[in-house]
């Protein structure tokens, strides 16, 4: 990358829900894991994953045989704890596709399953997979539930109070995720071998001290804990900082955060210090915040009060939908940046498949058509067998009935071309959820989400070196379906068929 001259591919671009002057941005706040720091996610999720596997293993469940499958979940998704079931929901909350466990559900089961249920995610019953750290959590849970609809979690039935339902399974699975992630095992393994698990960015450390030296202040914000914290930022960013460390390159540091919590209530603040060689002790801190001091707990507010600045002053940066931006905005109203790097290969997918689109927007564009005549026909021999609507000149019923065949051969062989290219285009990225961003021909729940919460959001931090600290983004115009220029969607009046001539229809 040269820097700021380039203009960036479009997977790389920074996109803009809400207009964001880069240069009223006085604070810039970054979360670490997924956001500063990206990891191979197969190969983290992999090891999560057979660490969650084995604590299971050894408490007596029979999943000793299963394997992580990097398919069968995505961010975005909804599990039902209730239903045993992982959902795909559009962004008014319906359900648009559906697995119970691992297994797909057909059409039928899935209506009348969902048909007059709308996902709320305040309820308890709905877990949204916000990051890609849920991936291991979603696949083991799915397998799990193929186990007890098979009846082979039977064996664990007398260690509990009563029989097991979809609900018991999901809360151990959790409580499975959440032991591995505070034993320190696996975070052991990370930091032993960093190149195994983290993708280098070297950018991102010069996209932050172009923030850096253009006078905006840098945080860190992470729920990660100091002895993490400090092994990882070292070998992500010392080595590409020429002279300085990561601790010179960030205003303030807060590790231990417990966001969402860091934003939304006040908690005790401790300094992170070193006394007799032994890193990571902690000493009770007030007032003001200590430049290159890195601290434990906290809140927001503290930051806010240390800095002088608040509200849209400030920038968080994130890779959680709820813990990073969703709170972040509600509650502070600070700007926010959304980091989902499964865009650059969402973009690529879109861009692969743009011939075929292209194709299958003419070919709807047609079927439309037909359809729209086929309803007029339809409708015109309806008014004639009743009697009843104007009586003006019109082909005679035989014309009418044979153009009604005509059209519906016409839309049968449309549809036989239509059904491959339609499958095509909901398999893009993910051959069983599809695009990240939709659901069917809508938008996704995430995708509703990312449009609400987050003000900007891309795929990784180093894009902001193609836009510089100065940069003013413009969100487009919005659009609604009665505008002209909305791509899809059937309009009320289809255009006129060109060529002149009658069509058969009254």
């Amino acid at each position: 990358m040269t820097g700021n001259l380039t203009a960036p591919p479009p997977e790389r671009g920074l996109f803009c829900n809400r207009t964001l002057n880069m240069r009223a941005i006085k604070a810039v706040g970054y979360d670490m894991d997924y956001t500063l720091i990206h990891y191979k996610v197969e190969a983290w999720e992999q090891r999560a994953y057979e660490h969650m596997r084995d604590r299971l293993v050894a408490q007596g469940w029979p999943v000793g045989h299963l394997t992580f499958d990097p398919m069968l979940a995505m961010r975005g998704l909804i599990i039902d704890t209730e239903k045993g079931n992982l959902l795909k929901a559009n962004r008014f909350g319906f359900v648009k596709k559906a697995l119970h466990g691992t297994r797909p559900m057909d059409f039928e089961a899935q209506r009348n399953e969902y048909a007059r249920t709308i996902v709320d995610l305040s309820e308890r019953r709905w877990v949204f997979l916000n990051t890609l750290f849920s991936l291991s959590e979603a696949c083991l849970y799915c397998q799990v539930v193929d186990l007890l609809d098979d009846g082979k979690l039977s064996g664990l039935m007398s260690k509990l109070a009563g029989p097991m339902g979809y609900t018991d399974v999901y809360e151990h699975v959790r409580r499975s995720l959440d032991a591995t992630h505070m034993e320190g095992a696996l975070k052991a393994e990370i930091i032993a071998d960093p190149g195994r698990y983290v993708l280098a960015e070297p950018d991102t450390a010069l996209a932050l001290l172009d923030q850096k030296n253009a006078g905006k202040k840098l945080l860190l914000i992470t729920n990660s804990e100091w002895a993490y914290t400090l092994p990882m930022m070292h070998a992500a960013f010392d080595p590409y900082l020429k002279g300085m460390t990561w601790r010179e390159l960030f205003d303030v540091v807060i590790v231990s955060a417990r966001k969402p919590e860091f934003f939304t209530t006040r908690s005790s603040l401790f300094e992170v210090v070193t006394v007799q060689g032994q890193e990571g002790l902690l000493r009770p801190h007030s007032g003001p915040l200590k430049p290159g001091v890195p601290y434990f707990g906290g809140s927001a507010l503290e930051v806010e009060r240390s800095l002088g600045m608040s509200g849209d002053e400030i920038l968080y940066v994130g890779d959680h939908m709820f813990g990073d931006v969703h709170v972040t905005k509600s509650v502070l109203r600070w700007r926010t940046a959304l980091v989902i790097r499964e865009l650059e290969d969402e973009i690529r997918a879109i861009s692969a498949f743009r011939a075929t689109e292209a194709r299958l927007e003419e070919r709807m564009v047609q079927k439309e058509r037909l359809e729209a005549e086929a309803c007029q026909v339809r409708l015109e021999l309806q008014r004639r067998r009743m009697g009843y609507g104007p009586r003006e000149p019109s082909p005679p019923d035989e014309q009418l009935h044979a153009r009604a065949a005509e059209l519906r051969l016409q839309l049968e062989a449309l549809d036989a071309e239509l059904g491959p290219l339609a499958r095509a285009a909901s398999e893009l990225s993910n051959p069983i959820w599809g695009l990240l961003t939709r659901a069917g021909n809508d938008k996704s729940h995430l995708a509703r989400q990312v449009e609400r919460y987050a003000d900007i959001y891309t795929s990784r931090v180093s894009n902001f070196l193609f836009a510089t600290p100065f940069v003013y983004l413009r969100s487009p115009r919005g659009s609604l379906p009665h505008d002209p220029t909305t791509p899809g969607g059937t309009p009320v009046f289809p255009p006129a068929t060109t060529g002149g001539g009658d069509t058969g229809a009254a």
